[in-house]
């Protein structure tokens, strides 16, 4: 069934923002702060997977030593580490320009996707450091596999905040 609003009067009472004209800038403003929020919350679970991670390598043993000190495990917890670092540096310079009450819309959108994709590299990672364990539910990293993937929908999907990126990239040059 498909609706409109059409001839819809709304009392100022109930207009966004409060003034007429505004509703839409507000509601992306409380999007800003959502989607630094889920980047926050992305980089969070990122570290939590990680030290699961790095713990099973280092007690974990084949052929007689830890995995951790196979070089291809290393590799994917130095990856997993940058990229970690990577995104709470952007989360946090987001939050500060938001905080100066400076416009965010292009840097929360930055933070959101590269976190949220983030988060989902790393899970994936480490899910393949705990080899056939990562998909067990002894271990936490199973659960976390599958759960972080909402991530990249909330606050609206990954492509989504790639289309955010460029308008307000071409918007600028226009200005």
């Amino acid at each position: 069934c498909n609706k409109a609003f059409e001839n819809c009067r709304v009392p100022a009472s109930a207009l966004i923002g409060g003034v007429e004209g505004i509703g839409f800038k507000t509601a992306m403003k409380v999007l800003d702060k959502g989607r630094l929020h889920i980047s926050a919350v992305s980089v969070g679970a990122a570290e939590r997977m990680l030290d699961d991670a790095l713990r099973y390598a280092v007690e974990r043993k084949q052929f007689g030593q830890p995995i951790a000190s196979f070089q291809l495990i290393q590799a994917m917890l130095a990856d997993s580490k940058a990229e970690i670092y990577a995104a709470k540096c952007m989360v946090l310079d987001a939050a500060r320009r938001r905080d100066q009450g400076l416009n965010v819309s292009t840097e929360s959108s930055c933070a959101k996707l590269f976190a949220t994709e983030m988060c989902g590299r790393v899970a994936d990672r480490c899910v393949q450091i705990h080899g056939g364990a990562g998909y067990i539910s002894e271990y936490s990293i199973e659960r976390f596999y599958r759960d972080v993937r909402l991530f990249r929908l909330y606050e609206g999907t990954s492509q989504i905040q790639q289309i955010i990126i460029a308008k307000n990239m071409i918007n600028q040059v226009k200005d």
